[in-house]
């Protein structure tokens, strides 16, 4: 009996601390259908890229604007910050993506592996993921 309750705990450790977590505040209505992008150099040029994609796929004109430039530069402005992690692949250990009007955070989307562990869902194609997130962040669209 021991011996069962002691490979359940282990059993149940091993999956809490397996968490993926993905929190996203959608954006209210708003007026503008530019978002204005402030670049992290930071971060992998490919998500620049995916986001742009995503929020042009959602019917928004994507303006990159340099790292140095304001959150209150454009009307809407969109901040972010990602990270990668190996284990065995390269994958997307973290995203936060921050949405400001007039310099006010609006929306805030929030994907985090780093408690992932022996989780394998955490080998997510980025580029998908981000695509999601931008559809859950802007849920109406530009003008909707």
């Amino acid at each position: 009996m021991i011996k069962k309750i002691t490979l359940l705990s282990a059993v149940v450790f091993l999956f809490t601390g397996c968490a993926i977590t993905q929190t996203v505040k959608p954006v209210e209505h708003f007026a503008s259908k530019e978002v204005c992008i402030l670049e992290n150099p930071d971060v992998r040029v490919g998500f620049m890229a995916s986001y742009k994609r995503a929020l042009e796929g959602k019917g928004y004109v994507a303006r990159q604007l340099p790292a140095a430039a304001s959150i209150i530069e454009c009307p809407l402005t969109s901040t972010y910050t990602a990270n990668w992690r190996w284990d065995l692949a390269l994958y997307m250990n973290y995203a936060n993506i921050k949405v400001y009007n007039k310099g006010k955070v609006i929306g805030e989307a929030m994907y985090d592996a780093n408690r992932a562990g022996m989780n394998t869902a955490k080998f997510i194609d980025a580029d998908k993921k981000i695509g999601e997130l931008v559809n859950q962040l802007f849920p109406g669209g530009a003008g909707g």
